[in-house]
C-alpha cells in the first residue's frame, strides 16, 4: 500500500477545504437549474480550466492524450458523473447535513473495497475510521435525526459507495504513472459529456436559471471542479487509499468551520467535539501507518 507523506496531507486538505466551501454552493445551486444541468456546466467549467494547463504542459496540443490516460479517463469519468449526479438529486430530498455525512461514508467503504482486493488494513486504521464516523455524526446530524432515512439519504450512501470506487480507482493510476493533470481533464472532459447529455434528454435548462445559478456554478465548477478534483489526484499519489479518504472527509468540518468564519454562522459544543474526534481520528490513522510501516520492515 502506499504510503502517506506529508505532501500528500497537505494537498489532500487543501482539497478537501475546498470541497467544504464549495458544498454550499450546490445546495444554493439546486434552487435555480437541475442536477443534470448543474453537474453538466459544472464539469465542463472544470475541463476548460485544466484544458489550457494540459496544453502549456504538454508543450501544445500534439499527443495530447495517449491511449492508456484516455482509457483510464474514460471510466473515471463515468464513474465521477454517476457519484457527482446522485449526490446533486440527494439535495431534493435532505439537509446538506446528513448528505455531507452520508456521502462521507466513503472513508468506510475505501477499506472495505481493499479487503475485496486482498489489501491488508491495519486494525487501528479500522479504529480511526469508525471514530471519525462517530465526529462527523456529531458534527452532521441532529440527535436522532440519521434514523429519518429518505430517498435523498439513500441516494447519498450510493454516492458515498461510487466516490470510494473513484479513490480506489485513482491509486490504482497512480500506481501506473499516469499523468495526473491529464487524467484529470480527461475525467471532467468524459463527466461533462454525459452529465449533458442527460441534461438534454431529461431537463429542460433555462438563460435565466443558469444565469441565477451562475455564482454557485462558477465557484463549483472552477475551484471544486477544475482545481480541487485535480489536486485530490496529485494528492493520492502520495497517501494510501484509506488515509486519503480520511483527509478528504474533512470537508465537512471545513464547511462548518467556513459557515463559522464567513457567514458568522455559531457552532454547537456538540458540532465543535465532532470537529475535534475526526481530527484526532486523522492524527491517529497516520499512527496507525507509521506502526504498520515499523513492523513491514522489522
Amino acid at each position: 500500500m502506499r504510503k502517506t507523506t506529508p505532501k500528500g496531507i497537505i494537498i489532500l486538505l487543501l482539497t478537501a477545504l475546498i470541497w467544504g466551501s464549495s458544498f454550499v454552493a450546490q445546495s444554493i445551486g439546486i434552487n435555480s437549474v437541475d442536477a443534470f444541468t448543474f453537474m453538466a456546466i459544472r464539469t465542463t467549467l472544470g475541463t476548460l480550466v485544466l484544458l489550457p494547463v494540459v496544453i502549456i504542459s504538454n508543450g501544445g496540443l500534439s499527443g495530447l492524450l495517449d491511449k492508456k490516460t484516455v482509457k483510464a479517463g474514460l471510466l473515471l469519468g463515468t464513474v465521477l458523473a454517476v457519484a457527482q449526479c446522485f449526490q446533486q438529486f440527494a439535495f431534493y430530498y435532505s439537509t446538506a447535513g446528513k448528505i455531507a455525512f452520508l456521502t462521507a461514508l466513503y472513508m468506510f467503504f475505501v477499506p472495505l473495497l481493499g479487503l475485496f482486493l486482498r489489501k491488508k488494513i491495519a486494525p487501528l486504521t479500522w479504529v480511526s475510521i469508525f471514530i471519525a464516523i462517530a465526529g462527523l455524526s456529531m458534527l452532521c446530524l441532529k440527535p436522532g435525526d440519521l434514523l429519518n432515512i429518505n430517498k435523498g439519504d439513500v441516494l447519498s450512501i450510493i454516492c458515498g459507495a461510487v466516490y470510494a470506487v473513484q479513490i480506489m480507482l485513482i491509486d490504482k493510476y497512480m500506481g501506473e504513472n499516469i499523468n495526473g493533470i491529464k487524467l484529470s481533464f480527461m475525467e471532467f472532459f468524459t463527466a461533462a459529456a454525459l452529465c449533458a447529455v442527460m441534461m438534454f434528454i431529461f431537463e429542460q435548462p433555462t438563460a435565466e436559471g443558469i444565469r441565477n445559478a451562475a455564482p454557485a456554478l462558477l465557484y463549483s465548477g472552477i475551484m471544486s471542479c477544475g482545481i480541487a478534483y485535480t489536486l485530490q489526484v496529485i494528492g493520492q499519489k502520495h497517501a494510501s487509499p484509506v488515509v486519503a479518504s480520511l483527509l478528504m472527509c474533512l470537508e465537512s468540518v471545513f464547511a462548518a468551520l467556513a459557515g463559522w468564519f464567513i457567514l458568522k454562522e455559531m457552532m454547537t459544543v456538540r458540532e465543535l467535539t465532532g470537529c475535534a474526534i475526526m481530527f484526532f481520528a486523522i492524527v491517529l490513522s497516520q499512527v496507525a501507518e507509521s506502526v504498520s510501516t515499523v513492523k513491514k520492515a522489522s
